[in-house]
């Protein structure tokens, strides 16, 4: 058997509707060693989708913190469904030997460079061709295997866009090192380096770590620092995944009333401008189109009225048309539109259309129907 089907077969993660995590051994060829390796994936997980990739070390304790913190927000719509996979990595603390580094380099060891081998050209990329894996990919890791992640950053490009570093033991010089990296490289980078305030061996070099992190100024890169009072050093991941998940996702939630009168009431741009780049960044950042959300749509259709923003209904009128067809949405934007540029016969004729369309949210047919009254009164049409 050719070393390729071997791979394939020993790795094959078998799933259904009521099987959503998987527990597998994975043969691997780089460690020369045989991993327990757990998948979990959204019970409708369908090959018309593309699903961010969560890489998990300590997968005995962090696994199904993720998992659960994942399902509960992406129910919720605030983040988009995942895959995750959790690596196994304590029974005989192999974490120790996976995460070695050599004492005055502060790199991996051998061992712990045939790990970093083994997930980057082995357990992804079986993934990446077995599934539709996203282009967005978070590692999240605890004390060694957090430090352990960094490394990643040391490639011209960084396998993961995201990074959850939980109260990291760092390795020599690391806490100079990724300041370094992250300001070097180029590609949109979230980084969350999650804390406990309770003292310990490398609270100093973390919070310097941080003071340095924080001093860059980059669009692409997102840092963001929680320090817990209350938390101690087996808490903290409990802690502290959750609050990550809302700084990484946060542009995939709906618009919240904080967000509309902080960012979209304030900006001097086009309103429409706020809710396309808004999705065109989801599209790039996590590899697939979201649907146009109802709640951000009204949002958008608010501030249009607010600011006076009439030119923004136009746009926002086609938009609704492709997302909610059905509906008079897009015709009664567009109405309204004609009606505040002085365009009243144009305005009288969409109304119409809206009238003969399908109530949505707070637009009923009686609106329409006002609209167009109201337009037969003033112009005789």
């Amino acid at each position: 058997m050719n070393k390729k089907l071997q791979f394939l077969l020993l790795g094959l993660v078998c799933f259904n509707a009521g099987a959503q995590v998987k527990q597998e051994i994975f043969e691997s060829f780089k460690l020369q060693e045989r991993r327990n390796v757990s998948y979990y994936f959204p019970e409708d997980y369908s090959e018309e989708k593309k699903y961010p990739l969560l890489v998990v070390l300590d997968a005995e304790y962090l696994f199904d913190l993720v998992v659960a913190n994942a399902k509960f927000q992406s129910r919720l719509d605030r983040m988009p469904q995942v895959i995750v996979v959790g690596v196994g990595q304590a029974e005989n603390d192999i974490r120790l030997e996976d995460c070695a580094h050599e004492e005055f380099s502060g790199l991996p060891s051998d061992k712990g460079k045939m790990f970093y081998e083994f997930l980057g050209t082995e357990l992804i990329p079986y993934l990446e061709t077995s599934y539709n894996i996203a282009p967005f990919k978070m590692f999240v890791g605890y004390d060694i295997t957090a430090n352990f992640g960094n490394y990643y950053l040391f490639k011209d490009r960084s396998l993961f866009n995201s990074y959850v570093s939980i109260s990291p033991t760092l390795a020599t010089e690391m806490e100079n090192r990724v300041p370094e990296r992250l300001s070097a490289l180029e590609q949109v980078i979230f980084y969350n380096l999650i804390v406990e305030k309770e003292p310990s061996d490398d609270r100093q070099r973390i919070l310097q770590m941080n003071h340095s992190i924080n001093s860059i100024t980059k669009e692409s890169l997102h840092y963001f620092f929680d320090e817990y009072e209350s938390a101690d050093h087996s808490s903290i991941a409990a802690y502290g995944i959750g609050k990550a998940f809302d700084n990484v996702f946060k542009i995939f939630r709906p618009i919240s009333p904080a967000e509309y009168k902080s960012e979209i009431l304030t900006s001097e741009e086009p309103v429409f401008n706020y809710l396309e780049n808004r999705y065109s960044t989801i599209e790039k950042l996590f590899g697939f189109q979201k649907p146009v959300e109802l709640n951000d749509i009204m949002a958008i259709y608010a501030a249009c009225r607010k600011k006076e923003d009439y030119e923004s209904l136009k746009p926002l009128a086609e938009l609704c048309k492709k997302e909610y067809p059905d509906t008079m949405m897009g015709f009664y934007f567009e109405g309204e539109y004609y009606e505040e540029i002085g365009e009243p016969k144009k305005a009288f004729k969409t109304f119409e259309k809206a009238f003969q369309m399908q109530e949505i949210d707070f637009l009923t047919k009686d609106m329409a129907l006002e609209k167009i009254d109201a337009l037969k009164a003033d112009f005789g049409y």
